[in-house]
Parts: structure tokens; sequence; C-alpha cells
């Protein structure tokens, strides 16, 4: 990253010591030769000229998210914009996690707004129907939409048509392959390590305790077993044009991805993933005053979900086959108590099926020469279906088999958003006002059917998962309560009803002043249910006044800085039920059953609030060919809803998970954003960019003074805690200062039980004895810094582009490391440098299965730090003479590689860790890896 910010700067350094003037006044002419276009980004309800935005607002346009092979659009912004922080899933078919600046909530995703419809699932949405996307990063840009803007919203534009037919086909097929998978011990390695282990934990150990290599002839290496190479299809049609005063964009596409887990073994049904879409967009101009409108989605989508067989992978000794040679069944893993991987792929199936209809009505009125009413009604319906199928595990002995089960889940999903807006603007003299007043209404329902039955058969097809063919039925909805371990089944009704206004003003351009205020009320929280969201923000274009006119280095210079509110009441209650049966009372033979309050609730949880300002700087140079942004901001969050210790209240079975509104905490950062494009002649143009953002989150406040022991957890050790001065999911545990080498050392210690190969916790309270006491801060997942640079060439006819992204100053828990109490397998780092005798390692710890050494500790905590290769193209266009005479306005050919490289120190798949919880986001526990893909495609437009 250092190396492309001096590469940025010494371009800027040589344009302005080595003839800069002259290129000033040859850009000046330039200007007047090309008629400049004024970059337009998209705002809340409406949009407004780049130079006059005072907020904080990232644009990605179309050229961004084409030809990547992502199936959601939001993938392809990695490493594109300062302050968002996206992390991606491996899973195919996975949508990724979007932080903008920091964490505003510990509930709720960052929200979409995809023509008209606010959601925070955009899975539907094929990325080459994305025009461009706007990323609301300060409270300023996110106020006007108020009660669901506490964690971000990206405004999503997707294509529309104009003017003569054009037909465009695009199309990709590529291969997925698992990189820097793991390396573990091999059989002989691991009866090695297993030995070690009995003499360090068996105090007279027998020979029977021990193992020998010729019991155990396989080898398998279980990676290997249950991951593929797999392949990754997409291709695309649309059309657009104009009829008359009818605009239209049509498309149609199918995606494919096959999913990096091996499936066509048993009944598996591997980790694919599919999706149909089809998106129409039109608008009728009735007269010069109305114009109507249509926007329409359709996808239809199926995800396979294998019983993700990772975690097992990586606890499985080698020393067993896959298939038990003798009955031709999968082997069993005699005398231990860990599946068989291969046997958990294969035998389990289950599958999601989607079917979303996502509808907007638009109409547009001008009156009065400066008014403009526009009404917008969008409906979102999707019913995704669900089931899960496990047959008999013939595998296992005769009496550890159970019925084959069936579980299936139905969910019906009708949301809908009423949007009613005024519009009225009016330039007078050199004051240009635009003032915005609007009604919204929205609504998003759920409602939930679960099914189970045993004894279901399964010969191949789905038609045979029905519940019908089982026995033991059992059905439950919103009227059912959960029983049998079945969880609680959803339905649910929230509704928000809100009046929002702005005015937009500038004088001449220079003087800018953006203004908001939205009121909503909702449904979600029973006391105090209205909430005004302020905010308001200046700029002032500097290089607009008199006193600048006679300068040749800025062609723009902006400050601005913004003040804005947001909230979230979709958080977290618990006060329906209060009381437990606790059995029967007799009075006289009868039998009444009792109740007793189980737990402490708060009933007047309300509004969580998040409340931010910015101050930035924007500047021009070289007619704009250089651009740079500098923004600092600072963003805190109120009244966070999630669960607290309540150690002073007995009796409550709650006492541990009590939810109020508990937390505030803080995000501050600064951001910068580079941009350098060039035109060398008519065929030789160039563009660099790069952007750095850094964070500092911090929990300020804990209702009570409290804190909660939360996350993963080993034997009651919980991994996580939240507390005032510490970041968000921060690990917690024992600090580790190396490997005791002797008993001595360790009897010492004030460690108990501890012996020589364990390892040596710090004492932090001085006070000669380490016990839970002695806990501290381990780290946290959130990066320190984030960056993302890269160049693009196109030399005649071909065009190549790399990409570069990273993070820097979080960590991870490695809690698939962690998790072995047992006669679980290692990996080769684990072998090469364990503690087996003194002087042999300070690093890690001996072969042993006692509990004291898997206690959350710092050996588990480890560096999140990457840099990749995120993108690479080559493409190649057919020149413009040969595309003609094949009656074709482009062609062009490309080749590319998604995540070829990364560089990181971590003892696992990928550093990029997946967890849509925010609390436990750093925690590998069971995460499908990121894979690289190569790509060759093609884009034809006719």
């Amino acid at each position: 990253m250092k190396n492309t910010l001096k590469a940025s700067s010494m371009i800027a350094v040589i344009y302005l010591f080595t003839g800069y003037q002259e290129l000033s006044a040859q850009a000046k002419k330039d200007s007047i030769k090309e008629k400049q276009i004024e970059e337009v980004v998209m705002i809340g309800y409406g949009t407004q000229k780049k130079e006059n935005v005072t907020g904080s607002i990232g644009v990605i346009s179309a050229k961004e998210l084409a030809d990547k092979p992502n199936s959601n659009p939001l993938s392809s912004v990695q490493g594109k914009l300062a302050g968002v922080n996206v992390v991606n899933a491996g899973a195919p078919g996975g949508s990724p996690r979007v932080d903008i600046r920091g964490i505003g909530s510990l509930t709720g995703n960052t929200v979409f707004i995809v023509d008209g419809m606010i959601t925070e699932d955009i899975s539907f949405l094929n990325p080459q129907d994305v025009e461009s996307m706007s990323v609301l990063k300060d409270p300023s840009s996110l106020a006007i939409f108020g009660a669901k803007a506490a964690n971000g919203a990206v405004i999503i534009k997707t294509k529309s048509g104009k003017g003569k037919p054009v037909f465009s086909l695009n199309s990709y097929l590529g291969i997925k392959k698992v990189t820097n998978i793991p390396k573990m011990v091999n059989s002989d390695q691991y009866i090695e390590l297993y030995n070690e282990k009995v003499v360090n934990d068996v105090l007279i150990p027998k020979p029977s305790d021990f193992k020998s290599r010729a019991d155990y002839p396989a080898d398998t290496d279980w990676f290997k077993e249950i991951f593929r190479t797999s392949i990754i299809n997409s291709n695309d049609f649309s059309a657009s044009g104009s009829l008359g005063k009818l605009n239209y964009y049509g498309s149609v596409g199918y995606l494919q991805d096959e999913g990096n887990l091996a499936a066509g073994k048993g009944i598996n049904s591997g980790s694919g993933f599919n999706r149909f879409n089809t998106k129409v967009n039109l608008s009728y101009k009735i007269t010069d005053n109305i114009t109507i409108g249509d926007s329409f989605s359709f996808s239809k989508m199926r995800t396979d979900q294998s019983q993700n067989p990772l975690l097992t992978a990586y606890i499985a000794p080698p020393l067993f086959s896959v298939m038990n040679s003798a009955t031709g069944n999968y082997q069993n893993f005699s005398g231990y108590d860990i599946a068989n991987p291969r046997a958990q792929l294969d035998l389990y199936r289950s599958q999601i099926r989607e079917e979303r209809l996502l509808n907007n009505v638009w109409g547009e009125l001008k009156f009065l020469k400066d008014f403009t009413f526009r009404i917008s009604y969008t409906s979102d319906n999707y019913s995704p279906s669900k089931y899960e199928y496990t047959p008999v595990q013939t595998y296992l002995p005769i009496a550890n088999q159970k019925a084959s089960t069936l579980v299936t889940r139905n969910l019906r999903n009708r949301n809908y958003v009423w949007d009613n807006t005024i519009t009225w603007k009016k330039r007078l003299g050199s004051h240009n006002l635009e003032v915005l007043a609007g009604f919204s209404r929205t609504r998003d329902s759920q409602s939930e059917d679960y099914w189970d039955a045993k004894n279901v058969v399964f010969d191949g097809t789905n038609g045979s998962l029905n519940i019908g063919n089982g026995t033991d039925i059992r059905h439950f909805n919103a009227t059912t309560e959960a029983k049998d371990g079945v969880p609680a089944v959803t339905q649910f009704q929230n509704r928000i009803e809100s009046f929002f206004g702005r005015a937009n003003y500038d004088y001449k351009g220079k003087y800018l002043l953006n203004a908001s205020i939205r009121r909503d009320a909702t449904s979600q929280i029973s006391t105090d249910r209205y909430k005004t969201f302020p905010a308001v923000s200046l700029g002032w274009v500097v290089s607009k006044e008199d006193f600048m006119s006679g300068q040749n280095v800025f062609s723009l210079l902006k400050l601005r800085a913004s003040y804005g509110e947001a909230g979230n009441p979709n958080v977290r209650r618990s006060y329906d039920k209060i009381t437990t049966n606790v059995g029967s009372a007799y009075f006289g033979g009868a039998g009444y059953t009792a109740q007793t309050i189980d737990l402490f609730v708060d009933p007047t949880i309300g509004w969580e609030t998040t409340k931010g300002r910015d101050f930035g700087v924007e500047m021009g140079l070289l007619n704009n060919k250089l651009k740079i942004e500098a923004t600092y901001y600072d963003k805190n969050s109120n009244d966070i809803v999630a669960s607290i210790m309540q150690g002073t209240v007995s009796g409550a079975s709650n006492w541990n998970d009590y939810v109020t509104n508990a937390y505030s905490f803080k995000n501050k950062g600064i951001e910068l954003a580079v941009n350098y494009s060039a035109k060398i002649n008519e065929d030789i143009n160039f563009g660099v960019y790069g952007n750095f953002s850094s964070l500092k989150n911090e929990i300020t406040s804990v209702a009570g003074g409290s804190f909660l022991n939360t996350g993963a957890s080993l034997f009651g050790n919980s991994i996580i805690r939240l507390e005032a001065g510490q970041a968000v999911g921060s690990y917690y545990g024992y600090q580790v200062a190396g490997v005791f080498q002797t008993d001595a050392e360790a009897a010492a210690s004030g460690q108990d039980g501890a012996k020589a190969g364990w390892f040596k916790f710090v004492d932090q309270d001085g006070n000669g004895v380490v016990d839970s006491r002695d806990k501290t801060f381990l780290g946290s997942p959130i990066p320190k810094g984030s960056y993302g640079f890269g160049v693009n060439f196109n030399v005649y006819s071909f065009d190549i582009a790399v990409d570069f992204q990273g993070v820097f100053g979080n960590k991870i828990y490695n809690y698939n490391r962690e998790q072995r109490y047992g006669n679980e397998t290692w990996d080769l780092d684990m072998y090469n440098n364990r503690w087996h005798g003194e002087g042999t390692s300070n690093t890690n710890s001996m072969i042993t299965s006692n509990q004291s050494v898997i206690l959350p500790n710092s050996f588990y905590v480890e560096d999140g730090s990457y840099f990749r290769i995120r993108n690479i193209q080559v493409g190649y266009n057919l020149p413009k003479s040969i595309a003609e005479s094949l009656s074709v306005k482009k062609l062009r050919l490309y080749l590319s590689a998604q995540n070829p490289w990364t560089s990181f120190k971590y003892n696992g798949f990928s550093p990029e860790i997946l967890n849509t919880d925010r609390v436990q986001m750093g925690i590998d526990n069971n995460i499908y890896p990121i894979s690289a893909i190569y790509t060759f495609g093609m884009n034809l437009t006719f």
C-alpha cells in the first residue's frame, strides 16, 4: 500500500515539476474541445451533482461491477471504497457482510435501496443489471432514511434504456479452487503425536494405550476427500432502447456455481448455487408533464447446503479410510467421537429454494413549472422453502443408528414500501434552492410453517422428500409452542410510518447547504414509538472564489462538514413470556400447574440511535485528472440493545442474558482516496486509484457498569467479552508468556496443576496465583486499517486491470485449532513446533488433552492481516472495422483471475472470516473458505 501511495505521489510531483504549466494549458484546451459531463450521484429520494454534495458518498459504476465472477454485486466493491469494509462469503450464493465506517449496531445489516425497495438482502440481483451504486457513509446522508439507516445504506440504480435498440450478451465460464489449504499431519506423524500424548497424560501407561501404525494402514487426507475444483458459469442477455415515448430495458440471466464441496456421492446435494433472473425497466411519457414507469425483477434461486464438514475434516485423524472394504459402508471411526467427514458430506441433504418477485410502480407529475410530485409503490414477495434430510447412518453400529429424519421450513415474506414526495426546485439569480417533502410507509411481514417426520425414504428425487411419506409427523406454526428441541417458529409484522423533508441550497455553486429531517413511528417499539432524525451539512467550493481565479493548481477545492442522526428499532426483545411451568401443586387431590417468574425483562427497550459527524476536503488537479479526497469521521452509537450480566439479581434464569439498551460505542477514523486518469493519445490511456481507511472502535459505556461474556466457548469458558474501553468482539483470556520448560518452573508459577510443556500464563495482578482474575483482553477482530489500490491500461485493442486489497491490525481467534480436547488430529505446524522436552519450543505447548491448555488464551489469537491480489483481468476488443463487418458494435474477450494470491500468516484457509454475528465476527469456526476463480468471458453488443 505504501509503495502505491508513493507511486501516486510521484505521478503528481512529476506533473507539478516537469512542465506543469504546459500540461495545465493543454488540459484547458482539451476541455474546450470535449464536452464535459457532470458527475451525478444518487442521494436519498433524488440525485445531485457530485460537486454540490456536502455529505460523504462513495460511487461505484457498472464498469467496476461487470465481468467479476460474483453472484452478489457487493462482493465486487471490496477494496474499491474508503470506509467500506466488505467481507466476502466463500459459500456459493452467500451474501457478504458490509460494515460502513465501523459497527453501527449489533443487530440488523446495511440496507439496500433497489429501485425504491428497501431490503437487507440483494442476493437476487444480477450484477449485470446494476448501473451504479451510491454508498451513503456519513449520518447526514443517511438521516433521510431514518429508522433503516443505522448500519448504513447503499442506493442501487438498475439500468434503463433510451434511443436506438441495443442488445448485449455477456457470458463467462470459470473454475474455482480452494487455496491455502492447511497442512495436516499424516498417519505416521499422528501416531507419533498420539503416543507422545499418552506419555504426557497417563501416569503409568499400558502397552494397550499406544497405537501402532501396523493397525492403521490408511493415510487419508480428508481435505482432498471433501474438496474439488468446480465450475462457475454465467450467461446474461439484455435489450434496451426506445419505442416512441416508451423507454425500456430488459434482461434475462442464469448463473450456476457448483461449489467446492465434492458432491456426487451418496445423496449429497453439495454446496452449489444457481439463479435464474429476469429484469424489466419501463418508463412511458404520457405528456410532457406526466411520466409513469415500472421496475420489475423476478429471480428463482436454489442453494444446496451440505452439512459443512470442514471442521470435521480439520480434526479427523488420517488413520481411517473413507470406506470399509469389508462391508462396503462408510468407515466408522471406532474409539473416536468424530464423524467420518466424507460420510458427513455424503449422507446429508439440504436445499433452499426461493422465488422472489420485486415490483416498483411509479408515477411522476410536473406542475406549476417548478414542482414535481412522485409516487412510488414497491412490493417485495419471496417465499424461501428449506428441507433438511438425514438418512439412516448405516456406517454406525446398529445400536447407534437412528431413523431417517426430514425437516421442512416454509417462509412467506410480504413487504412493501409506499413513498410520496413533492419537490420544489427554484433558481433565483445566484441562489439555487431545492426543497423536498415526503411521506413513506413500509411494512415487513413474515410467517413460517415447520414440519418434521421420521422414516422418509429418499429415492434420488426431491419429490420423494415429502413429509407425507414419513411417520411421526409434526407440524409447528406461530400458534404452536416449541418443544422437543424444535426451535420457535417466527411470525411477525413490522411497520414504519415516516414524514421527512430536505432542503438543498447553494449560492453561485460556492456555498452549499443541505438540511434534512425525518420523523419515524414504528410498531417495533412499545414505548416512545416516535423518533426524529435531523441532519445538516455544509460545503465551500473554494476553487470558485474570485481569489482562486488566477491559479492553475486546483480545478476543484471543496471543504465540507456534516452532522446527522439515524436510528434502529429492529432490536432484540424477549418480554412476551416471563413465567415457566414448574410442576403441579396438589390441593384436595387435584393437580394444578404452578408457575414462577423465571427471568427478568426490560419492557421499556427503545430505539438505538447513531450520531455522527465528518469533515472532508475534495481536490481536483490537472483539470480533474487527479482527484484526492480526505475525510475525518466520528460516529457514536447509543442505547445499543444486547445482553449484559446481571450478577446482582439472584434466581433469574437469564442472569447472564439480560437484554436492555445496554451499550454505547464509537467509531472514528480517517479516509483517503486518490484517483488519477490520463489519456496519452487516442489509443492509449491509463488510470491509477488508491484508498486507505483507519478505524478505531471502542465500547464507551455499558449499563450499570456491567459486561457480557459471550461467543463460542469450551467447557463454559467464553472467548469474547463486551466491556467498556474495548472494541466490539474483543477476545478475553489468558496471555501466554511462553511454555514451561521444567516442572520446577511450573510449580513455582502459581498456575494450578501446571507442569513442563504447558502454556505459561501471565500473572496479571501480580498476586502470585494464576486464576480467572488474570484473564485479559487479547485483541480485536476489527481491522485498524484497510486499503485498496489498482491500475488499468487501455493500449489499442487491449485492456489490462489489476486490483489489490488488504486489511491490517485485526486478530482472528482460531477456534478450529482450539477445539481438540480428545484424540483429534493436529496440523503440521503443531507437529513441527511443539514442546517435547526442555528447550524444544517456547511457542507451542506439549501434546496433551488437558483442558488447561485449551483455555481461551493468546496462542489461539492470530494475526488477521492480509494482502491480496483481488483481480487481474486482460481483455481484447475486436477492432471497430472488423466488428462492423460482422454487424456487431462491440466484441470483447477477456481472461480474469479473482483472489489468485493472498499473503497472510494465519494458520487457516483464509484470514477473511465471514461471521454475520458482529460480536463473533473474528472467530474461525467451520467457516467456508474463499476460492480463487479463473474465468474466460465474452462481452457482445449489437
